[in-house]
């Protein structure tokens, strides 16, 4: 490999010939060898959006000669077309606050800028990346608006994916809004419900957290930019933060205002805790349906088994016919990962000092990947498990009919302390809960296997005709 030779404060750096990146880029790249991945897409798309626009901004205000501010655009814009992404190449886990991965995204603007002039690459003439691409920014600022656009921009792919898994559980709930079975409380037997109703509050928890998670991406179009290192506004104009805000807007169809404290959005790393903390509320949900869905196909045999998942491979190495759930496993391991990405943003967020959260390069990347993992598992888990679930209606109807908890609908009329006794009976003796209350209160075993149909009391009510001959107890 050829090298070329280029200096920063610190001396001489020997930097790939080719390569759009300089010295302070090279520096990081030897000195942070940890992880071998990659900046995310989206944050450098974001980062090439903030400095497009600020370009555009500094050549209004006639701080920036056009033809440069011109090339340091048509770079940008470059990147934003998914081109030259291979140049941004510092570890996730980088410098604190992370001026590595943001003079990267100045060195690569100011080389490629320089290259459309006419220039050659890592002599940063006439565009430089301190002096011109970086003009009235700093890391301080640059690094937490680009977090808070790429957060928005990838925001609506895990809302999308989201959504349909609510709409595909909303499809079960009324495909399946006759199956009847027990209801389950404490893992124990509870009043009757229809699957179909269980499918239906799946698709009301999703909702939930999309309302929630909705709510979170709010404050984030509020931007710090142009408070340049710890909030005050020194070296950019006084119009900067407005007129960027604008062309964002512009640019990415968002409501983007000035920070109205930029020293306090410098300072604090709260509104990413606010977004992450919602990221985990939906991972949290999502598992405990999954949960729900291995316990209620358990078995086949020795199980619940009162639902199918689709069968998309097989399920032991040692066991042939063996089939697991996997795709609701997937989607918990995953969950789980959300789950741990989130005490790092909260432990990251406390560790902030003074007018600056150094740890921000780990709050998003954490982030972005649990955003990014959590949408493509629930792609795979709609398409794959919740689409193509059945119900095994004759066993699900079996456990409703069976249920102790049948007796619920005769305290009304009984009592709870004799339907307490009519319940001992029935479990003592392993009969249903129709034939021993059919016996204690002296009906007829037809009459009270109506009064006592399962389906019946799924809904809201109360047994409209008494036995004959017994009075509520108190």
């Amino acid at each position: 490999m050829s090298f070329r030779l280029e200096k920063d404060s610190m001396g001489e750096v020997k930097v790939p010939a080719g390569a759009y990146w300089g010295a302070q880029t090279q520096r990081a790249i030897e000195n942070f060898q940890i992880s071998g991945l990659l900046p995310d897409p989206v944050f450098v798309r974001a980062y090439a959006e903030q400095k497009r626009a600020s370009a555009l901004v500094n050549e209004e205000l006639g701080l920036l000669e056009p033809k440069l501010a011109q090339a340091i655009v048509r770079a940008a814009d470059e990147i934003l077309q998914g081109k030259l992404l291979d140049q941004f190449v510092v570890d996730p886990f980088q410098a604190g606050a992370g001026t590595s991965h943001h003079m990267n995204v100045n060195e690569v603007l100011a080389n490629r800028a320089n290259e459309i002039l006419g220039g050659q690459l890592g002599t940063y003439v006439p565009v430089n990346p301190n002096d011109q691409v970086n003009l009235g920014q700093s890391t301080n600022d640059t690094f937490p608006t680009a977090m808070r656009l790429a957060i928005l921009l990838r925001h609506p792919e895990l809302e999308a994916r989201l959504k349909e898994t609510a709409d595909a559980f909303a499809a079960k709930a009324e495909a399946f809004k006759d199956v009847v079975t027990a209801g389950r409380t404490h893992l124990q037997d509870a009043t009757p419900i229809t699957i179909g109703q269980v499918m239906g509050g799946y698709a009301g928890m999703i909702a939930r957290v999309l309302y929630t998670l909705h709510e979170a991406t709010e404050p984030l179009c509020e931007l710090g930019i142009g408070g340049t290192a710890v909030g005050t506004g020194v070296n950019r104009h006084l119009d900067y933060p407005r007129r960027v805000c604008d062309k964002l807007e512009d640019a990415l169809a968002l409501p983007f205002v000035p920070a109205g404290n930029p020293i306090a959005h410098h300072a604090s790393t709260q509104d990413f805790v606010r977004y992450m903390s919602a990221v985990k509320g939906a991972a949290l949900e999502l598992s405990r349906i999954a949960n729900d869905l291995r316990l209620m196909s358990s078995g086949p045999t020795s199980g619940i088994g009162e639902i199918d998942l689709p069968p998309v491979q097989p399920g032991s190495s040692i066991m042939p016919g063996k089939v697991n759930p996997v795709m609701a496993e997937n989607l918990n391991m995953v969950c789980f990962q959300v789950i741990g990405s989130e005490s790092t943003v909260a432990m990251a967020s406390e560790a902030g000092q003074f007018q600056l959260n150094v740890m921000m390069p780990v709050i998003i990347y954490e982030i972005l990947f649990s955003m990014t993992i959590l949408s493509r598992a629930l792609g795979v888990f709609r398409e794959r498990c919740v689409v193509g679930i059945t119900v095994h209606a004759d066993r699900a109807r079996s456990y409703a009919e069976r249920t102790v908890s049948l007796a619920t609908m005769l305290t009304p009329l009984v009592g709870y302390a004799r339907a307490a006794e009519i319940v001992k009976r029935a479990v003592a003796e392993e009969r249903s809960i129709v034939d021993v209350a059919a016996e204690e209160l002296g009906e007829d075993k037809e009459k009270i296997r109506k009064a006592l149909d399962p389906r019946r009391w799924t809904e809201p009510g109360i047994l409209e005709e008494k036995p004959k001959g017994h009075q509520p107890k108190s």
